[in-house]
């Protein structure tokens, strides 16, 4: 692929346009809507179009700010383009999306399958305004059946596949991922363990004497036999789950016969526990055997995918998702977007069911199949089990739907109430509550959590570790902390303070591993005012702590510093005996106030303090178990989980490798000398 940019393109003629825009409806005089702007934008795209090969490639269109607004596929690049800079288009998005343009971007592709597997990986990592975008970008949990080990464990697994060993899912929740695992448990004894904690075993531990584990870790079970049961386990998740219960079945037969009944009664525990892990499954397939089934709806401008999957004719499970889309997409149209960013990350199924008729249904199979390096078929079912699956699917997108709906209206009242009860002009659309926790000062850590329209916004949380220079203890100095580096990061990024600008630590951080580029906590420097998916704003319309009148009177003094004195600020103090209901409120230019036990505000209030307790102290558990759980040997450089291994084998303590002489660490088995200095060098001044 080669990078193509105006001032080195080769100058072609303009030719007719063959590909079409992605819309639907009529067209649209740009040169009536806004003479300025559009002109401006057309003119832009001409000068591009100009130079533009009659190739496939992938286009991304910019604001005057530097910000992707679009990135588009095109079997030729040329026309495509061309059909942006005629002045006509078939939406008011793309009305808007060719004003805004300023400059564009090309990569051309030597096949239009590429070409969708590169769109699909740019919309995903620039998420851009004009594109449908999945705002459900959680990973999925698969089951890894660890191959970097003598004995193979059976683990949940989430994120990236570096570690080595086969990878089975995915699946639509971690419940059934643990349900299955247990299940698998009790039908092949597979360990569950950690390496570490299976090397320093000297006696079985309770899943053994509980019959969930066949205890490799101890002798109990050879290797080679350990082995097969977990070659039996890959092949029953492969697909092979016939050819298992065949096999323990005749095994069980022969025990029997031979009245070894004990023997027998155990195979049968596994039958049974392989025969729940299959009828546990609803709506399992006869003639499906690995497939992803979407179906779509649309409701009032809104889509839900509805995706279910089947593996060995079992279902998964089933994951909805709420895509942002522009309301004068089509469903077809949105749908293929889902279906082309949705492998993305992931391996696709031999089999994807689509619920409509894609126009590019065929290059949609190509690309699959490209990344997938085998045969993906994707088709629109018309009739047999597989169109009763897709009707399946398409009755949980709508009712899926449906409840979101009714969700977010439900949410909006509690806004305007919440808004009517602090004296707001109008319902707040973001509101952030922050919480502190820590134990006598130790792994003190501050948690903000964030609320909108659609309810709890997640991927909007953010964690804040108390630095060590704030006394241990000092609730008011943690407060202080944590908004400071909560505004003055806003400031930077929005501009909002003409005052001080504190720098924000670097330990800010998520609680997701898929946290965005724009938000905070990502040492991400910006020059204007970030743009949040659906306009969501980063700018939080209402400021919610944890605390009396300490609390409220540090933190109005940060926001008040950092020019952000006009966000209302709300303090909560618990009320008396630590009852519930009896809460008392602290507002600028109020009186300590009360709200009514029954008002419907009220429960919301204590609704997102709870959500900021729980997400503080779990944050502080989490820090407090790492803490407690850290070896001194991952703090020294070079020494990986092998050579950690290796050390704990040989001298069976870290006490005894702390007081180990040099030579006695040369002779470790799998150290080679230079680590063997490193770490006597760790433990001792050199």
């Amino acid at each position: 692929m080669s990078r193509e940019r105006q001032d080195d393109l080769p100058q072609d003629e303009l030719e007719d346009e063959e590909d079409t825009l992605p819309a639907a409806e009529p067209a649209l005089d740009l040169a009536e809507a806004a003479p300025g702007a559009l002109k401006a934008g057309i003119e832009v795209i001409q000068q591009f179009a100009k130079h533009l090969p009659n190739r496939p490639g992938v286009y991304r269109m910019f604001d005057r700010a530097g910000e992707v607004l679009y990135v588009g596929k095109a079997k030729s690049l040329k026309n495509r383009v061309t059909s942006y800079a005629r002045g006509m288009a078939h939406t008011n998005a793309v009305a808007r999306m060719i004003a805004e343009t300023a400059n564009m971007e090309f990569v051309t592709t030597g096949t239009e399958t590429e070409a969708l597997l590169l769109e699909s990986n740019l919309i995903k990592q620039l998420r851009p305004r004009y594109n449908v975008l999945l705002r459900d970008d959680k990973s999925f949990p698969y089951i890894l059946l660890t191959g970097d080990h003598d004995a193979p464990a059976i683990l949940k697994h989430r994120g990236s596949r570096q570690r080595k060993g086969d990878y089975f899912g995915p699946f639509a929740s971690v419940w059934a991922v643990k349900r299955t695992i247990d299940a698998l448990q009790k039908a092949f004894l597979i360990r569950t363990c950690s390496d570490s904690f299976y090397e320093n075993r000297t006696r079985p531990c309770l899943l053994y004497q509980i019959k969930r584990c066949a205890g490799p870790c101890t002798g109990e079970i050879s290797i080679p036999d350990y082995q097969a049961l977990a070659g039996q386990a890959r092949d029953f998740l492969s697909g092979r789950s016939s050819a298992v219960k065949r096999l323990l079945s005749a095994r069980m037969q022969a025990a029997a016969e031979e009245l070894e009944f004990e023997k027998a009664a155990r195979y049968r525990d596994r039958l049974a526990a392989l025969s729940a892990v299959q009828a546990g499954q609803d709506i399992n397939t006869q003639g499906v055997e690995e497939a992803d089934v979407f179906a779509i709806d649309e409701q009032a401008g809104h889509f839900c995918v509805e995706i279910f999957f089947f593996r060995n004719h079992q279902n998964w499970g089933n994951r909805a998702l709420f895509p942002r889309a522009d309301r004068s997409l089509t469903p077809a149209e949105v749908l293929a977007s889902v279906v082309a960013q949705f492998y993305d990350d992931k391996p696709p199924p031999r089999l994807v069911l689509l619920s409509h008729p894609v126009e590019e249904i065929e290059l949609i199979g190509q690309a699959l199949s490209a990344r997938a390096g085998r045969k993906v078929e994707v088709a629109h079912p018309k009739r047999g089990e597989r169109a009763d699956l897709m009707a399946h699917a398409v009755k949980n997108a709508r009712e899926a739907l449906a409840r979101k709906l009714a969700d977010n209206a439900g949410q909006q009242s509690l806004l305007a109430a919440l808004g009517a009860a602090f004296g707001m002009e109008a319902p707040p659309r973001r509101v952030e509550v922050y919480d502190n926790s820590h134990i006598m000062g130790t792994n003190a850590v501050g948690g903000m959590i964030v609320a909108g329209p659609d309810g709890f916004v997640k991927n909007q949380y953010r964690t804040f570790n108390i630095s060590a220079d704030t006394i241990a203890g000092d609730d008011f100095g943690m407060m202080r902390e944590v908004l400071t580096r909560r505004f003055a990061r806003l400031a930077k990024e929005n501009g909002l303070s003409s005052g001080p600008h504190p720098e924000s630590s670097p330990q800010d951080s998520s609680p997701r591993p898929e946290q965005d580029e724009g938000s905070l906590g990502t040492g991400r420097k910006a020059s204007k005012p970030r743009r949040d998916e659906d306009g969501f704003p980063s700018r939080p319309d209402l400021v919610i702590v944890d605390g009396g009148k300490g609390q409220f009177t540090a933190a109005l003094k940060i926001m008040k510093e950092l020019g952000a004195a006009d966000i209302p600020l709300v303090a909560i103090a618990k009320g008396e005996d630590r009852n519930a209901m009896r809460e008392t409120f602290h507002m600028e230019g109020r009186e300590p106030f009360k709200l009514q036990p029954r008002d419907p505000a009220l429960y919301f209030i204590q609704r997102l303090r709870d959500e900021a307790h729980r997400f503080a102290i779990g944050t502080h558990r989490a820090r407090r178990k790492r803490e407690t759980m850290k070896n001194p040997l991952d703090e020294i450089p070079g020494i990986g989980p092998s050579r950690k291994r290796a050390l704990l084998l040989h001298f069976g303590t870290v006490k005894a490798i702390q007081r180990a002489k040099l030579d006695d660490l040369m002779r470790t088995p799998g150290v080679n000398a230079a680590t063997a200095k490193a770490v006597h060098d760790f433990f001792h001044d050199a």
